[in-house]
């Protein structure tokens, strides 16, 4: 079953520095932490804040590409959890026909906030992901995790970087 969810925060990870896009259900019950690069952090954040630039990033390419072929971004999906690798899919509507494309889930979600399309992700990877191996000492894990559990939910429209 396919979960719909929005941003809820973009923030660092103390633990390890990497920046980390939140996503939570609409009730809140759900959370997901995706652990993503700055680059793609800093696309998505752009669009969060409506910032203009005066080229188009690639994100924006993309979204003017598949607008320009006459298709829409249907939804984009968290779709798998791999050796603590997530996977996305990006669902573009050409015509009759939706294509399922292999995306970073980073990528997926800058184009979906481009696109004001809907951001599920798959109950199984909410599942899987509890028990991440972020790649730290137990210890660091443990502590990740209490942060984690310990977000303010004000905290989390906060996009920090």
């Amino acid at each position: 079953m396919q979960i719909a969810m929005t941003i809820k925060g973009l923030m660092v990870d103390p633990v390890t520095n990497m920046p980390i896009i939140i996503l939570r259900d609409d009730d809140g019950s759900r959370v997901l932490p995706i652990w993503v690069g700055i680059f793609e952090a800093n696309a998505i954040a752009l669009q969060i804040e409506n910032v203009s630039m005066p080229r188009p990033m690639t994100h924006d390419l993309l979204r003017n590409v598949i607008h320009d072929l006459h298709g829409s971004v249907q939804k984009v999906v968290v779709s798998d959890l791999k050796e603590n690798t997530f996977y996305a899919l990006i669902y573009v509507a050409v015509g009759d026909a939706v294509t399922a494309i292999d995306a970073r889930p980073s990528d997926a979600i800058a184009l979906a906030l481009r696109t004001k399309a809907p951001i599920l992700v798959e109950e199984s990877v909410i599942d899987n992901a509890k028990t991440l191996d972020v790649g730290t000492e137990q210890a660091d894990a443990e502590r990740l995790e209490k942060w984690l559990e310990g977000l303010d939910p004000d905290e989390l429209g906060k996009y920090k970087m």
